[in-house]
């Protein structure tokens, strides 16, 4: 079934509920009195008091309304310095895009980048540091680099001998695991760790995961605390208040990344550049489709691809409102068709794309004209072997 008929046939709610699985849509609830880590200082401020404390942070910390340095600050919590992931601590740089050291003008504080080539702090960067806290939001996905900086710091606080606090945050696709397994040989700071894609874990389950089976480098163990959210648990349904990056800005994004970002491997636009990133897929070539947009360099979209073209494809952001949310499961429909449509199918996976998938498998799977149903059953054995291993370290009622 061709990427135009099969969007014309799900266009309408009515079609589209009657088709959604009943296995997790209507399982998600709304948690009413929810509060992030963050949210609850009577759980960590007293664990950071007459230390001297380092925060790794972005945008996306907050402590309500107010950023979770200068609330630390407000309530004289004595912070030397700032560490920020990928798109710096105000969440601006485009992905993959150096951050420059520097300073925070409204806090004061020294701001070490932590991507590019120094994604692990220095024993120099954690010189008089006790604590590090770390706070920063997630979205679920391996490939979302956040959980390697958290692994690279846990690994640097552990050879210093320095406490790391998690304060925890909840996934908006904590209800469900999917995606191919990483393979050994295919680590990168895009996928660190034998995990799917999905892998349904908090940052704070993540953490302890990646503590107890060792997979910080010598299997140094780090001084680990989670402090948990308030009311949230595996059917928790969770829209970020703020946008995790330039690139994910509103849920529909967030909803369709993991199954979008695939195409960063290939020679289709996910839409960066534009108004809608992640909620759209098209390219020059692309003969089917009705939606069109040009890719222009602007805030997060350093040199997108395609910049200055005209794509030619799909708009999926009511399919995201309609279908994405409470899935349970990656949409792998429009990557196994956009290959079928591709003029130059050798031209249509870049080296980058085994990287994102943590094997070589899908690649050829795909080649080979699998459709997505076989795919997805082939994952099933290596992901019910990651359920035993990742339920040791669930902090929260599961969706099982």
């Amino acid at each position: 079934m061709r990427i135009t008929n099969w969007v014309v046939k799900y266009r309408h709610l009515a079609g589209l509920l009657s088709l959604i699985p009943a296995l997790t849509f209507g399982q998600l609830r709304t948690a009413d009195n929810l509060l992030t880590a963050a949210e609850r200082p009577g759980a960590y401020l007293p664990l950071l008091y007459g230390k001297t404390v380092a925060v790794v942070a972005n945008q996306t910390s907050m402590v309500k309304d107010e950023h979770l340095v200068d609330y630390l600050q407000r309530s004289k919590v004595n912070v030397l310095k700032v560490f920020a992931p990928e798109h710096g601590f105000r969440g601006t740089a485009s992905a993959g895009e150096t951050v420059l050291d520097g300073k925070d003008a409204k806090s004061g504080l020294p701001v070490i980048s932590l991507y590019g080539s120094h994604k692990k702090p220095t024993t120099a960067d954690l010189q008089g540091v006790q604590v590090v806290l770390f706070d920063i939001q997630d979205v679920g996905a391996r490939f979302y680099t956040y959980i390697s900086t958290m692994s690279y710091v846990m690994e640097a606080c552990a050879e210093n001998n320095i406490k790391m606090i998690v304060l925890d945050r909840p996934n908006p696709h904590g209800y469900y695991v999917d995606g191919p397994v990483l393979q050994k040989g295919f680590e990168s700071f895009v996928g660190m760790h034998p995990v799917p894609v999905i892998h349904g874990m908090t940052m704070g389950e993540y953490a302890q995961m990646v503590n107890g089976e060792g997979w910080l480098k010598n299997q140094v163990q780090c001084n680990l605390e989670v402090v948990r959210c308030q009311d949230y648990d595996h059917y928790t349904e969770y829209n970020l208040p703020v946008k995790p990056s330039p690139n994910l800005p509103n849920s529909e994004a967030v909803a369709l990344y993991p199954s979008l970002c695939f195409f960063e491997g290939t020679n289709v636009s996910v839409g960066r550049g534009t108004e809608f990133p992640f909620q759209v897929i098209g390219a020059p070539y692309f003969k089917e489709g009705t939606f069109e947009f040009i890719p222009r360099e602007k805030e997060g979209a350093k040199s997108p691809k395609y910049e200055g073209v005209k794509c030619t494809g799909f708009d999926l952001r009511e399919f995201a409102r309609f279908y994405m949310d409470g899935l349970g499961e990656l949409y792998l429909f429009w990557l196994v068709e956009a290959y079928r449509m591709a003029p130059e199918p050798s031209q249509f996976f870049t080296g980058f794309f085994n990287t994102l998938a943590g094997t070589d498998v899908l690649r050829k799977q795909i080649e080979a004209g699998k459709s997505a149903d076989e795919i997805r059953a082939s994952w099933q054995a290596d992901l019910e072997s990651f359920k035993r291993i990742r339920k040791k370290y669930l902090l929260y009622p599961d969706f099982e």
